[in-house]
């Protein structure tokens, strides 16, 4: 696993950047995405903070499971404390 941080111009290779985080310059706009899927870390913490219950969120995608949300909050949490990197 390689830990990332992202420069001002963003990622320049595809790497996993934290358990089940991956970045991939051409797909998301270089957003941190769950396992390479079209669902960024952004977009999955958004709907928790406005109320989505993970069970909701695995219904809804049907490649999620229940260690994405896990990891998607663990990643941010890192963020936040200025862990990565």
């Amino acid at each position: 696993m390689r830990f990332g941080r992202a420069s001002s111009v963003g990622y320049t290779d595809d790497m996993e950047v934290f358990p089940r985080i991956t970045v991939e310059p051409d797909k998301c706009g270089g957003k941190p995405c769950i396992r390479g899927y079209r669902l960024t870390v952004e977009h999955l913490l958004s709907l928790l903070a406005e109320g989505m219950t993970q069970e909701e969120l695995l219904a809804e995608w049907d490649f999620l499971e229940p260690e994405d949300i896990t990891a998607a909050l663990q990643y941010a949490a890192t963020l936040v404390a200025g862990k990565t990197g």
